[in-house]
């Protein structure tokens, strides 16, 4: 009941925002198409975080139902170069989409603007075969490792290589998806893979060994999820776009309440398929919650996106740089 509790109180509390919007907004479009990376390992979507509670309880349908906006949630397995596609196809409207994905989006000529983080400081994971005498990143060279190439997991491994004086040319990385990877280390096809809940999973099973984390490393390597949005569909639909980020913003606060922390985590195992062990290792501290689920991006935040795309292009991830400051649109971030 108190889970109940706590959702519902949340549920009203968008209501309420919804109510002021509907009698100010004329957006031009009739829906909006959410393009979500499916990282689930289950039968159910899950984009992981925030998106899954706002996804769940249909928090969007509600905000922008009154406004006679319908939401279409595409959750797509091919990760950020399917959705990237999507962007440059114009079949996506907006997307959660990592950090790495968006990078590569914008380098390559996307006409899209980040309206806010969804996420940070999302650990990522070295799982290594049974037997593996790996323990750190320099114990890699010459090694097999599977990874998830043109995904934010891509940009955390060369992030955390380059922390330890490392190359992406010091190892063997074979292109695989999460799916992929996790059954070709426990086939012992490869040395070890980077990523983040299933390799929790691989090690509760019994499959892997976790050698390291992104904590270990001082945070070098842990990602971020960023919302971005359609440049002409931004231009168009200012409206539908501040009730997005004001259900991000009341979603995190909610999430963010210690007293609230064991509803979430339900949330994300329910969507995701991953026990609630394995993800209350991520999120169970409900200390951090706060900074880690803030739409805002703070300097902070914008320094070390802009220290990502420098990564990107000194590993030739990326061929054109580009000013994140101007990629940034903050004018949805209301204090309230």
């Amino acid at each position: 009941m108190k889970y109940i509790r706590s959702v519902k109180s949340m549920i009203n509390s968008l209501a309420i925002s919804t109510l002021f919007y509907t009698a100010i907004a004329s957006a031009a479009a009739t829906d909006i198409r959410i393009a979500v990376s499916d990282i689930g390992a289950g039968d159910k979507p899950a984009g992981g975080g925030l998106v899954d509670v706002i996804y769940q309880k249909k928090l969007l349908e509600q905000a922008l139902g009154h406004q006679g906006v319908s939401v279409h949630w595409l959750f797509i397995k091919g990760a950020g170069p399917a959705i990237n596609e999507g962007f440059a196809s114009h079949q996506i409207d907006m997307a959660y989409l990592g950090d790495f994905a968006a990078i590569i989006g914008r380098s390559h000529g996307l006409d899209t603007r980040v309206i806010g983080v969804a996420s940070r400081g999302i650990d990522h994971y070295l799982a290594v075969a049974k037997g593996e005498n790996i323990h750190s990143l320099a114990d890699l060279k010459g090694k097999r490792v599977g990874l998830f190439r043109g995904t934010a997991a891509e940009l955390s491994f060369v992030t955390a290589l380059h922390s330890q004086g490392l190359t992406p040319r010091d190892v063997k990385i074979i292109n695989l998806d999460f799916a992929a990877a996790s059954a070709a280390l426990a086939a012992k096809q490869i040395d070890a893979t980077w990523g983040g809940d299933n390799t929790l999973q691989l090690q509760a099973k019994g499959i892997a060994d976790i050698a390291l984390s992104t904590r270990d490393l001082h945070g070098a390597g842990q990602l971020s999820g960023l919302i971005v949005v359609d440049n002409h569909f931004a231009e168009q639909n200012k409206a539908i776009l501040q009730q997005v980020v004001d259900v991000q913003q009341q979603v995190a606060g909610w999430a963010s309440q210690p007293k609230n922390n064991d509803a979430f985590i339900q949330i994300l195992a329910q969507q995701s398929g991953y026990p609630e062990s394995i993800l209350r290792h991520d999120w169970g501290n409900s200390q951090e919650l706060t900074a880690r689920l803030s739409p805002q991006p703070d300097p902070q935040f914008i320094s070390q996106i802009t220290n990502s795309v420098n990564v990107a292009r000194e590993a030739k991830l990326i061929r054109q740089p580009f000013d994140v400051n101007q990629w940034f649109d903050t004018s949805y971030l209301k204090t309230k």
